[in-house]
């Protein structure tokens, strides 16, 4: 089941085609990888899918429903959940608060029933954000301001704050900026965890040691056009990728 369709989509910037006929799809379950050089195109389509800028052309549909024109507390509703490049959490609220504002949003029930056995004891919204702290190591740091977390402490409660809006997409937008080798791989079995909990994710990141091993299929743009699609193995292969990164 096709959980995101991007087709044809273009978006210009004054002279700047930054996304030029993009087509693009997430299956449901899938990790899908977008990836390509500085200034491809990367976080456009990303904030395009948010409904952040408008598209110039093209169709972008999530299941069955047509974003074009809908807001962006619409796309939310309807399932997409995001992170930041730069994080953009409430610095002055607490870890629980940042939460708990996240999972007012929507309701609680239906994710609550999603992670089963985290759930059984009971569904109020309260005991649900306390589930996803301890889900990403943060309860400890629960009544913590969240300016005060260290870098892969906010990148952590920026992934549960998501999930709190019971999702059907998440995009992560460089999740692994500034994280070390060991950060890495944690947020590596996080986002597995997310996809086993039937989450369908579009990841955009520059670190290739996260992408190359987390991803299902990999799309390769290049000044915001797609010139590769393929799975991992095959990406790190392929001609037109290398010269993309490399040069000729």
């Amino acid at each position: 089941m096709t959980v995101l369709s991007i087709k044809n989509v273009s978006k210009r910037f004054g002279g700047v085609l930054a996304v030029d006929d993009l087509d693009l799809t997430v299956d449901k379950g899938e990790i899908v990888g977008l990836i390509g050089p500085n200034g491809s195109g990367k976080s456009t389509t990303i904030n395009l899918i948010c409904g952040v800028f408008p598209m110039d052309k093209g169709s972008i549909k999530l299941f069955d429903n047509d974003l074009k024109g809908l807001a962006r507390y619409e796309r939310s509703h309807l399932g997409i959940a995001r992170t930041y490049q730069n994080i953009r959490l409430f610095g002055g609220l607490t870890v629980w608060q940042n939460v708990w504002i996240a999972t007012r949003q929507n309701g609680i029930g239906s994710f609550a029933k999603k992670l089963g056995a985290l759930f059984l004891r009971s569904q109020k919204s309260v005991e649900a954000v306390d589930e996803l702290l301890d889900l990403f190591a943060l309860q400890n740091k629960a009544n913590i301001a969240a300016e005060n977390l260290s870098f892969g402490e906010q990148r952590r409660l920026e992934l549960a704050r998501a999930l709190a809006s019971e999702p059907k997409l998440l995009l992560l937008d460089e999740p692994a900026a500034g994280m070390n080798s060991e950060e890495v791989q944690e947020l590596r079995d996080r986002i597995f965890k997310v996809r086993d909990l039937g989450i369908s994710v579009l990841l955009v990141e520059h670190v290739m040691e996260l992408v190359m091993n987390v991803t299902d299929r990999i799309n390769v743009l290049n000044f915001g056009k797609k010139i590769a699609e393929g799975k991992p193995n095959a990406i790190q292969g392929n001609a037109l990728v290398q010269e993309a990164y490399f040069g000729s």
